[in-house]
């Protein structure tokens, strides 16, 4: 596939920061992304949603802003539903971001949110490449954490595996989550508002056992994080002065015949504010499904009108059932009350949405689900006995 690079002239002008914002299924990326949307002050933002589902959700959330039509002058929206963002077989990205470039003089910032089910290696490995070089530098990559989640040992621990043992859905989900921190600047602790201080520093405690490399903890009550320690951190340009390089092998590549890389001055880290180096390892190159195929993701939908009550006892008996992580969507209910449904594990919640808060079009409900090897099967026969309405 080839591609057009903009105009040349580009790249006399100062590169676009970019902040990626990483994080396992239902950390509450986008809500804390929606957030800084609203917190944006005079920035003009470039959002590219990434999604593990046929169905768009998140950006549709975020379009969903208070200062309405006005916004979307200011914000630039963009899904990439179903896939991982510039993981290798993605064709969209950099196109995307090309287009991107070419509206140098209209972005000041670009967020990228990647899928619960990503590494931010992948984006960060792409930035880096001899056609977004140029326009484009990592401002930080920031990893949310579902905190009430990790105190209560639901990332577990990664257990050593036999060479032809298939991982357990514990153990998925354990290498995705240190993996996501490892690669991060920035660790946002998210959904603390209930916890006292003391769950407050074992949860920090935890983070640094896992990722020592860290150079930041942030809190997010309600969901809200200061813009300031989100953009404009500036954590891999190259500062004023005296600046430090860090060159050091990558701690693992791709492939059981990779090796070290001759020339690692694009994957170097960068020690700023007497701040230890940061080491980036890209570990990407493969789609993940090749790695572990077990994470899947399927729609269901229905037609009839949902009771609430039985429809939230349904999906939690569903995540009890069967391996579901992540439930989303919006559900229509009697009276063509629309409802959000945002399920973490067998935690759902089930909210009221204005008409032009959702997207989704039509009278019928859907419902995105993912897991560790789920049965669509089980969970659809599931849904229909206990709501007493037809789901496929």
């Amino acid at each position: 596939m080839s591609i057009n690079t903009p105009d040349d002239k580009l790249y006399a002008r100062p590169p676009i920061p970019v902040t990626v914002v990483t994080g396992f299924l239902g950390a509450g990326k986008t809500t804390l992304l929606r957030g800084l949307v609203q917190k944006r002050q005079a920035r003009r933002l470039a959002l590219l949603i990434n999604e593990f589902g046929e169905v768009a959700i998140d950006g549709d959330l975020l379009r969903a802003t208070p200062d309405g039509a006005r916004a979307k002058t200011v914000v630039q929206i963009q899904d990439f539903p179903y896939g991982l963002i510039a993981y290798g077989d993605d064709e969209h990205f950099v196109p995307a971001m090309l287009a991107i470039a070419a509206r140098r003089a209209q972005i000041d910032h670009v967020l990228i949110e990647t899928s619960g089910l990503a590494l931010p290696t992948a984006v960060m490995e792409a930035l880096q490449s001899d056609v977004l070089a140029p326009h484009f530098i990592l401002d930080a990559t920031l990893a949310v954490v579902d905190t009430p989640l990790m105190l209560a040992g639901d990332f577990g621990d990664v257990d050593v595996l036999g060479a032809d043992a298939p991982p357990t859905a514990g153990q998925a989900v354990a290498a995705m989550f240190a993996q996501q921190l490892e690669f991060a600047d920035v660790v946002v602790l998210n959904k603390i508002d209930a916890l006292q201080e003391d769950q407050l520093l074992q949860a920090e405690t935890r983070v640094r056992e896992c990722a020592p490399n860290v150079r930041f903890l942030e809190l997010a009550y309600e969901a809200q994080l200061d813009i300031r320690l989100a953009l404009g951190l500036r954590l891999h340009q190259a500062s004023q002065g005296t600046h430090q390089h860090s060159y050091t092998p990558l701690p693992r590549m791709p492939g059981p015949q990779a090796s070290v890389l001759a020339d690692q001055r694009l994957f170097n880290g960068h020690s700023h504010s007497g701040l230890a180096a940061h080491s980036h390892g890209l570990s990407t190159h493969k789609h993940f499904h090749e790695q572990d195929p077990g994470w899947l993701s399927f729609t269901l939908r229905s037609r009839a009108p949902q009771t609430e009550d039985r429809l939230r006892l349904a999906l939690t008996e569903a995540a009890r059932a069967e391996p579901i992580l992540r439930t989303k969507g919006f559900v229509r209910c009697a009276g063509a009350r629309r409802l959000l449904v945002q399920g973490v594990r067998a935690r759902v919640n089930l909210d009221s949405v204005e008409e032009h808060q959702d997207a989704q079009s039509g009278t019928a409900s859907e419902l995105v689900f993912i897991g560790y090897h789920p049965s669509r099967n089980k969970v659809a026969a599931l849904l229909s006995e206990m709501t007493g309405t037809e789901w496929q």
